[in-house]
């Protein structure tokens, strides 16, 4: 036996077995449920655009940043030896040209006594510095750094020597004594590295590069 519903409601089956089981009761097809529609389909196009727009931006910059004859060609270029290239046919078609000549003070010497490239604060600074025979700080911890290295170089040399000799319990005391003085140093690298002006940073002492730097200085054997 089947019914269904009348009046715009939803249509119903139900299905009434023979055999006397109890009916059962089962949804039209319109009512059959679709697979949910994901809800980041429809952002993923609107981030797609943005990223490229902001790839094509990026692009556009760094194309700017090439000189004129290398425009439009990043992919040609393949390191800065390219750019420099170019750089260097530049002053030569100048110089070709003449635009080097009659310039002015040209034949004086140079006039070093402030550095237009500085800030003029520091420059002031350096001035006031130099008139009074004093070095910034940065420059006088550069000097003691350097000779602490070698100071330590030279007492690592000697306990090396020791141990290549056989004598390992002053190799252990020397070592001992050395990796403080290693630890030490790189305290005054550090510091020297957050007071030193950009680009000027250096590289702290390890024990394991020290000790393959000796080997790599012992005399090799000759072959015959």
């Amino acid at each position: 036996m089947k019914r269904s519903a009348v009046g715009g409601a939803s249509p119903l089956i139900v299905i009434v077995d023979r055999g006397g089981s109890k009916p059962r009761r089962a949804s039209s097809s319109s009512s059959s449920s679709s697979p949910p529609s994901s809800p980041n389909t429809g952002s993923a196009r609107p981030n797609k655009k943005i990223t490229d727009r902001l790839s094509g931006v990026i692009d556009a910059v760094n194309d700017r940043k090439l000189p004129p004859e290398l425009r439009g060609q990043r992919n040609a270029v393949r390191s800065e030896t390219d750019i420099l290239n170019v750089v260097e046919q530049r002053i030569w078609h100048s110089m070709e040209e003449g635009h080097f000549e009659n310039l002015p003070g040209k034949g004086k010497p140079l006039d070093l006594s402030t550095n237009p490239h500085a800030d003029p604060a520091e420059d002031t600074l350096y001035r006031i510095l130099s008139r009074n025979k004093c070095a910034p700080e940065w420059v006088e911890l550069n000097k003691e750094i350097r000779n602490n290295i070698a100071e330590w170089r030279s007492v690592l040399k000697k306990a090396w020597a020791c141990k290549k000799g056989g004598d390992d319990s002053k190799w252990m005391e020397l070592s001992g004594a050395l990796k403080l003085q290693l630890r030490d140093i790189n305290n005054k690298v550090f510091r020297y590295n957050l007071i030193v002006p950009f680009g000027r940073q250096m590289f702290g002492l390890k024990w394991e590069k020290e000790i393959v730097r000796l080997n790599d200085e012992e005399p090799r054997p000759v072959e015959e």
